[in-house]
This record gives C-alpha cells, structure tokens and sequence, in this order.
C-alpha cells in the first residue's frame, strides 16, 4: 500500500504537503519559513486540523527564524490548548526552542511509512 501525498502549500521557499495515514494528519514542511511565509504556513496548518490535533515533521527544514518558530509551538496558548505536535525535530530547532525559553519536550509521534 503506497501512501498519498497531497500538496497544501508551495512558493519559492517551501513546500507543505499531508500524508493521507489513519489517526491525525500527518504535514511535512520541506525548506525555510520565515516572516515571508509564516502567515501562510499558520493558515495552512489550520486548515488541516480535524481532530485535537495534527503531526508536523520538521526534519526537512533548512531554515526556520522565530515568525515560524511561533506558529509552530504556539507559546501564547496554554500547552493542553496546543494543537501541533512536532515531529521529527533536528537539534538545530530544538536548540533555537531552548534558546528562547520554549522548552521542548519530544512526544512519540510513530507515523506509518
């Protein structure tokens, strides 16, 4: 069984597409966010949620400044109202998370392949 991808965003820095897998949406972000592309990836991510929450895999992420850093962690929401859950995450990111007091903890998110 193969699994389906769908593209939800593209420009000339990233690209964000859904896995079609039981349980949450699964997102993969491949390349840079930054204040250019943050609202748009904030959008888009809204538009996947279905359920309490969804899966973002950050691995393929090149590049990420603090516009994108708070659409992904959500620090203004209390944790239980947090609805993304990071996958996936390079030290690289966790580093820039600590280094703005953003703790992150990392949650076992086992996605099928």
């Amino acid at each position: 069984m193969s699994v389906q991808e769908r593209l939800l965003y593209q420009d000339g820095q990233l690209t964000i597409t859904v896995r079609a897998v039981p349980g949450p949406p699964a997102v993969a972000l491949v390349g840079e966010i930054d204040a250019s592309n943050s609202p748009a990836v904030a959008d888009t991510l809204a538009g996947c949620r279905q359920g309490a929450y969804i899966v973002v895999d950050t691995g393929e992420l090149t590049f990420i400044d603090v516009s994108g850093l708070r659409v992904l962690v959500m620090p203004t929401l209390p944790p239980a109202e947090r609805w993304i859950r990071l996958h996936n995450v390079t030290p690289y990111q966790r580093r820039l998370l600590r280094m703005m007091g953003w703790f992150y903890e990392p949650r076992a998110h086992h996605l099928p392949a």
